[in-house]
């Protein structure tokens, strides 16, 4: 039960948000079970070393230079560049880092990426706050670890309200640029120790700038972006609340013009929106964390089970698939909404983004490859004949029965030259229906790190991050991110 005599509170206590408002204000780390906080931590290395695998791309680069020539100096660190930014530029920059290579984490029911909202509005939070010229401030790690956690849970909250996955299809609307900035709100303004007053007001200024357009999955460097739109304004509105700038009372349930309403337009649902799912069980069952899953591929979520479907075969049929050139034919069928996301048609030259959000190349490089990592999207990877050869046998089609059967449901049949013909169906990718265990995610860690920071400063990042409610001053764990870093793919 969350207990709502609080001092300031927020404008209907036990509407939506004022539930959410309390809850964040309220909520202390001895509440939240040892494997959440423990989960977390592996959440959060994984998004680190997403962020320094990210800092030095090609893509990152590009927006990097174009916000230092339009901004000046700030006292918010940039990862991996040697340079500060204010705190807006900074979250936005180093939440397009996380999304750098289609590495990090995804929810399995509410499709955001948390990190890349959470970790950059917090650290820059952290540092604004922390080296402010009047009243500076100290924020320890387990105040960190804890304002992580209730983003975490507040942004998949409101994914599950508006029906998660649904979001991709219903409104060609990208999930986490929708979901984040309340996220973000609610997170910085958990770390800033804001009244469930100064909450609510983030909240509504943070969700009025909620958007963000499916069409930048296809090949614009924007699609790196976008949950960075969602920390910046999320840190945006928490900074302007916190200097008593009011925003919108009880957003999430006005029926006019409200968040849930204006989002939930569209829906196939009766009702359009389901503003319960905000609350129910608050506190005691954990959306956030327990839902987030780790990429062990480095493309879009929806073309992980084919991937998975191939590798299977792969390993069932190793000689049948020795020579890709002897497929005749690839046909993947999915249910609705991986194949709306990445079942379009692609053409050459292909970019890294576009291929990343392409089951049609994923599926023919797995079958090229047998792997989907970084390597598969460098430049001179990306076009190989080989490749494109099997990439014009691979076709894509919405089975609709499958969308009885579960979002992610899918066959893979490929048909060979002497004529015999495999299938492959799983109900959904391997990211969701065997989640990578930390064991895994430290594994990944290691990988990652190594590509792009020495072993003396990887040990001494993870170690921190382990130990993170026992750090005395996130500022130790944000310098060992600031050192420039190297670029894991080696393209200028």
């Amino acid at each position: 039960m969350i207990d709502n005599r609080l001092q300031a509170p927020p404008s209907s206590p036990y509407g939506a948000t004022g539930q959410v408002c309390n809850w964040a204000n309220a909520v202390e780390l001895e509440d939240i079970p040892d494997h959440i906080r423990t989960d977390a931590k592996y959440v959060i290395l994984d998004g680190i070393g997403c962020a320094l695998v990210g800092a030095q791309l090609p893509w990152s680069r590009t927006a990097t230079k174009a916000v230092l020539d339009m901004e000046g100096p700030g006292r918010c660190t940039l990862f991996g560049w040697n340079q500060r930014l204010n705190p807006l530029s900074a979250a936005i920059l180093n939440s397009t880092f996380i999304q750098g290579f289609e590495l990090d984490d995804v929810h399995a029911d509410a499709p955001w990426h948390a990190n890349s909202v959470i970790l950059p509005a917090l650290f820059a939070a952290a540092e604004h706050a922390g080296r402010g010229l009047s009243d500076p401030k100290v924020f320890n790690g387990e105040a960190f670890l804890l304002s992580a956690i209730v983003g975490f849970e507040i942004g998949s909250r409101v994914g599950n309200a508006l029906y998660g996955a649904e979001m991709l299809i219903g409104k060609l609307a990208s999930c986490g640029a929708v979901f984040g900035p309340a996220a973000s709100a609610v997170a910085v303004s958990k770390l800033l120790d804001l009244s469930p007053e100064k909450t609510e007001d983030a909240i509504g200024t943070a969700c009025t700038q909620a958007c963000g357009l499916m069409s930048a999955h296809h090949e614009s460097m924007a699609k790196r972006m976008q949950h960075g739109f969602a920390a910046r304004n999320g840190l945006f509105a928490a900074l302007m609340s916190k200097e008593r700038y009011t925003g919108i009372d009880k957003v999430f349930e006005r029926s006019y013009g409200g968040f849930l309403s204006t989002f939930g337009q569209g829906s196939d649902h009766e009702p359009a929106y389901l503003d319960n799912k905000l609350t129910d069980n608050l506190g005691e069952e954990w959306k956030g964390v327990g839902r987030i899953r780790i990429k062990p591929y480095a493309s879009l979520i929806a073309t992980h089970a084919p991937i998975d479907c191939i590798a299977a075969l792969q390993e069932e049929f190793p000689e049948q698939f020795a020579d890709p050139e002897s497929i005749c034919k690839v046909n993947v069928e999915l249910s609705k909404p991986p194949f709306a996301h990445g079942g379009q048609m692609i053409e050459r030259p292909q970019s890294a983004i576009g291929a990343q959000m392409s089951t049609r190349y994923t599926t023919a490089v797995q079958l090229h490859d047998r792997a989907v990592f970084m390597e598969q999207f460098k430049a001179e990877n990306l076009n190989r004949e080989s490749l494109w050869r099997i990439i014009h046998k691979v076709n894509c089609v919405w089975n609709p029965e499958f969308d009885k059967r579960g979002k992610w449901y899918t066959r893979v049949t490929v048909d060979f030259q002497d004529g015999k013909t495999v299938v492959k169906e799983l109900p959904g990718p391997s990211t969701y229906e065997r989640p990578l265990s930390n064991e895994d995610i430290f594994k990944k860690w290691r990988m990652l790190a190594d590509s792009a920071i020495d072993a003396e400063r990887r040990n001494r990042i993870e170690s921190l991050v382990m130990n993170l409610e026992h750090l005395g001053d996130v500022s130790e764990l944000i310098k060992l991110l600031e050192t420039q870093v190297c670029n894991p793919i080696g393209e200028d």
